[in-house]
């Protein structure tokens, strides 16, 4: 499945570098911005202050999508206790990066 997924990604990435022309300007160059004419830099300061509560959001969703999907295929004759026991050991695998991100919300003074 990998190789027909490259297969199919790798022309898609390669023909248009071949074949599309290539005349950069200044005009074309310039940050794009909703219409409106650039003015400062490009770079902005990032607010590290919610960088703990983005960790949090990305770590619960990846731990909703996986409880619904085995909720969802549960059935407990199929393998028994042992699909309870690894869901224990992947929920728990998560709450360390979600533990992490509460202790870095709590260090917000730091960053």
């Amino acid at each position: 499945m990998g190789f027909i997924g490259a297969a199919f990604a790798v022309p898609m990435l390669v023909i248009p570098r071949l074949l599309a022309p290539h005349r950069p300007n200044p005009i074309k160059n310039a940050p794009f911005e909703s219409g409106q004419a650039p003015t400062g830099k490009g770079k902005m300061h990032f607010m590290m202050q919610y960088y703990a509560y983005l960790l949090m959001f990305v770590v619960f969703d990846v731990m909703a999508m996986f409880l619904f999907a085995w909720a969802a295929a549960y059935q407990p004759l199929a393998l028994g206790n042992i699909s309870s026991w690894m869901m224990t050991i992947f929920i728990g695998a998560l709450l360390v990066p979600m533990a992490f991100a509460v202790y870095l919300a709590g260090r917000r003074e730091v960053w």
